[in-house]
C-alpha cells in the first residue's frame, strides 16, 4: 500500500473541493448580484410607469 501516493491523492481531493466551492460561492454572488439588478430595473419601470401612466399602455399593430 502507497501511504504517501494516498496521502497526496486526498490532499488533491480536498483541494479541488474546495475550489469548487469557492466557484460555486462566487457563482451564487454574481446571481443575487444580477438579481438585484433586475429588481432595480422592475422597481425603475414602475417609477417611470406611475409617473407617465400613458407610457407602453398602447400598442400599435398593423397587418
Amino acid at each position: 500500500m502507497d501511504i504517501a501516493g494516498l496521502s497526496m491523492n486526498m490532499a488533491m481531493m480536498d483541494v479541488q473541493s474546495q475550489v469548487g466551492i469557492k466557484m460555486l460561492s462566487k457563482a451564487i454572488d454574481l446571481g443575487e448580484e444580477l438579481g438585484a439588478g433586475v429588481v432595480d430595473m422592475v422597481d425603475a419601470a414602475a417609477l417611470e410607469r406611475s409617473v407617465n401612466p400613458a407610457v407602453g399602455g398602447n400598442i400599435d399593430i398593423r397587418l
